[in-house]
């Protein structure tokens, strides 16, 4: 098992150095090592299959160029996911400003004293995967963002606030709003669940 791993290990060494050389060999394996994945990472966050593969293809242009400042800590697939959820958000920014803040700063405090925003574990829903994929796929842009940031990738409310420009209390509100969709999306579908 410690062998395989160190293999792989060096098996990656060997492809990243090969692409920082430029070596179109070395850039095809890496792009194919790790396309599948993130072309789901992008699908939650695009609109359509169309727009997350150019949130890939763009992810993958700024892999290629920021190969260089790797240092082969930590998980280079995290790396590379960081660079997709990056890219995807700046795509989305670029395409629609202001996406994110669609609750104002009253409506967060009347909902949060009547109780409406709720932290229920999603973890806890039992649903099938494909359901809940497409329900999370029909959430508005800014629900999806929050929701994709917090829930799938484990931002905290304040990294969100401060990755999207919005405060705090609206990527909450967003995320309760999301929460509130996908589950009157899944109890619409007969999708049981348990929370």
């Amino acid at each position: 098992m410690v062998n395989q791993q160190v293999e792989n290990q060096q098996e990656l060494q060997n492809i990243i150095t090969g692409c920082i050389k430029g070596k179109r060999k070395y850039q095809k394996q890496l792009f194919e090592k790790y396309y599948g994945k993130m072309m789901g990472v992008c699908m939650r966050y695009a609109r359509d299959q169309d727009e997350a593969q150019d949130m890939v293809q763009n992810g993958f242009i700024k892999v290629f160029e920021k190969l260089t400042v790797y240092n082969f800590t930590g998980s280079f697939e995290g790396w590379v996911r960081r660079i997709m959820v990056n890219t995807a958000i700046d795509l989305i920014r670029k395409n629609k400003k202001n996406t994110y803040a669609i609750e104002n700063e009253a409506d967060i405090a009347s909902e949060e004293e009547n109780g409406i925003i709720i932290e229920e574990d999603l973890n806890a829903l039992n649903f099938k995967a494909s359901k809940a994929i497409e329900a999370i796929s029909n959430l508005s842009a800014g629900y999806k963002m929050v929701f994709n940031l917090y829930v799938m990738e484990g931002y905290t409310h304040k990294e969100i606030a401060e990755y999207l420009g919005i405060s705090e209390g609206t990527s909450k509100s967003n995320l309760a709003k999301a929460k509130q969709k996908l589950r009157a999306s899944l109890s619409a579908e007969k999708v049981e669940y348990h929370g």
